[in-house]
């Protein structure tokens, strides 16, 4: 009665993989963005084409980060800080294009 049940141990199948395809994904997608953002920054200020390359740098370093974590057989959580990150360099893209259109 007092003895623990347990299962087997888990097969994460594919996931890890999806996962990592899905972050590289989405850093192809925040270059091509962030390139973009750049070169219509350029025409106007240096100082939002540096915002941009910075936005763009700390995206990849936390992408970067978070594939090679997915590389293990058992991949661990995501950071808070990380997925922070990633987000705060997200919105710093999309408010520099507010800023590029208005």
């Amino acid at each position: 009665m007092g003895r623990r049940v347990t299962g087997p141990a888990r097969d994460p199948g594919l996931q890890p993989e999806r996962t990592r395809l899905a972050w590289r994904r989405t850093t192809l997608t925040c270059t091509v963005v962030a390139v973009l953002a750049a070169r219509q920054a350029a025409q106007d200020t240096a100082a939002a084409v540096v915002l941009s390359v910075a936005a763009w740098l700390g995206f990849l370093a936390v992408a970067h980060r978070r594939i090679g974590a997915m590389a293990g057989a058992r991949p661990s959580a995501m950071p808070m800080g990380g997925a922070i990150a990633a987000a705060a360099c997200v919105l710093a893209l999309a408010a520099f294009a507010v800023a590029i259109v208005v």
